[in-house]
C-alpha cells in the first residue's frame, strides 16, 4: 500500500511538472509564448510568435523548444502580464498599453498623434529610450525581448465616420484598460469604456457600445468588421507589440541558451515588422472588400492640438525626462 501511494505521488509530481513553465521535457526547455489575438497568417501577434518559435528552436539546436498558445489560452493580456512577473507564465505578446499597467513608463508609447510613422517609433524604440524603458520593466521580472509593432489604430464604430476631432462626440468607445486611452478618448469628447478584450466583440454585437479603435491588421483577423460600420484613418497611437519573457523562465536556462532566446528576440522582431508594414499597407483594401465605410480625417493637427493636454498630464508620470528624449527623437 505504501509503494503505492508513493508511486501515486511521484507520478503526479511528474504530471505537475510536465505542465510547469521553463521545465525540461524530454531533454528539451520549453518556451511556452502566449498571446490574446488569432493565430491567423496576418494577425501581427501570431507572426512575431511564429519568427520567434523559429528563430529560438534554430539558435539552440533544438535544446529549447517554443511552444504557442494563441487566442487567450493562457489568460488575457493582464493576467498573462501578472504571469510573467510571478513566472507562471514563460513569454507572451502583449499590447504595450497593458505592459504600461505594470510600468507606466510605457505609457510614453501610447500617446496619441507621438509618431508620425513606423520609422520615427522604431528609433526611439531600438535606441535610448527603448533601453531605459525595458531597464525599468526588468526590475519587475520582466525581459523585454523585442518591440514588435502592429502598426497605427484607428476609429471603427456604428454611428458615423470620423472626420474632424468634433465627430467623436457622443459616441460610446471600447478603450484598453490605460489611463492615456480613456483621456484621449475623453478630451475628444468621446465617452471611453475601459474593457478587456474578450468582452469586447460582444458589447459592440450588443450595441453596450458604439465601436473601438484597433490597428487594422487586427480588425481584421479578429473579424470586427462582421460588427462594424465606419473605419475611420485616425492613425492616432502606434500599436507597441512586446516581446515578454519572465525573468524566472530565462534563469532555467543554460547561459548559452539564454544569449541564443536573446539574440532570437531581436531576430524575430525584425522579421515580424517588416511583414506587419507589408500587411497594413494592403489591409485597407481587404476591409473594403469585406464591407467596411473608410475615411481620412480631414485635418490631423486638429486632433493633435485637441489631445495636447494629455501630454501634460502624464509627462510626471512617465518622466520628464524620457518623454523629453522621445520627442528629441521625433522632430
Amino acid at each position: 500500500m505504501i509503494r503505492r501511494k508513493t508511486l501515486l505521488s511521484l507520478c503526479l509530481a511528474a504530471l505537475a511538472l510536465a505542465g510547469a513553465p521553463g521545465v525540461q521535457a524530454q531533454g528539451k526547455a520549453v518556451i511556452k509564448l502566449g498571446w490574446a489575438t488569432s493565430d491567423g497568417p496576418q494577425d501581427p501577434s501570431a507572426i512575431g510568435a511564429r519568427a520567434f518559435k523559429a528563430a529560438v528552436e534554430s539558435a539552440t539546436g533544438g535544446s529549447v523548444e517554443v511552444q504557442l498558445y494563441p487566442n487567450r489560452q493562457l489568460g488575457d493580456e493582464k493576467p498573462m502580464m501578472e504571469g510573467l512577473r510571478f513566472g507562471t507564465v514563460d513569454a507572451a505578446i502583449i499590447t504595450n498599453a497593458v505592459v504600461a499597467q505594470v510600468e507606466r513608463g510605457f505609457e510614453l508609447n501610447d500617446l496619441p498623434f507621438l509618431y508620425a510613422n513606423e520609422m520615427q517609433a522604431r528609433k526611439v524604440l531600438d535606441g535610448k529610450v527603448g533601453a531605459e524603458l525595458s531597464k525599468k520593466l526588468e526590475a519587475k521580472g520582466i525581459t523585454v525581448l523585442g518591440f514588435m509593432e502592429a502598426g497605427f489604430r484607428n476609429m471603427i464604430n456604428n454611428k458615423k465616420p470620423v472626420r474632424t476631432p468634433q465627430d467623436v462626440a457622443g459616441v460610446k468607445y471600447r478603450v484598453m484598460q490605460n489611463p492615456v486611452f480613456i483621456d484621449m478618448f475623453n478630451s475628444l469628447g468621446g465617452s471611453a469604456v475601459p474593457m478587456a478584450w474578450g468582452e469586447t466583440f460582444t458589447a459592440v454585437q450588443q450595441g453596450t457600445i458604439d465601436g473601438l479603435e484597433l490597428p487594422l491588421a487586427f480588425i481584421d483577423s479578429l473579424k470586427v468588421y462582421e460588427v462594424t460600420k465606419y473605419l475611420s484613418q485616425t492613425n492616432h497611437t502606434y500599436t507597441a507589440l512586446e516581446l515578454l519573457a519572465s525573468n524566472r523562465a530565462l534563469a532555467k536556462l543554460t547561459p548559452e541558451q539564454r544569449k541564443a532566446v536573446v539574440e532570437a528576440g531581436k531576430q524575430a522582431t525584425a522579421q515580424q515588422r517588416k511583414a506587419s508594414l507589408e500587411n497594413a499597407q494592403q489591409m485597407i483594401a481587404v476591409l473594403k472588400g469585406k464591407g467596411m465605410q473608410v475615411n481620412d480625417v480631414e485635418d490631423p493637427a486638429a486632433f493633435r492640438k485637441a489631445v495636447a493636454p494629455v501630454y501634460d498630464k502624464f509627462r510626471p508620470v512617465i518622466g520628464a525626462d524620457l518623454l523629453n528624449a522621445a520627442l528629441e527623437q521625433v522632430k
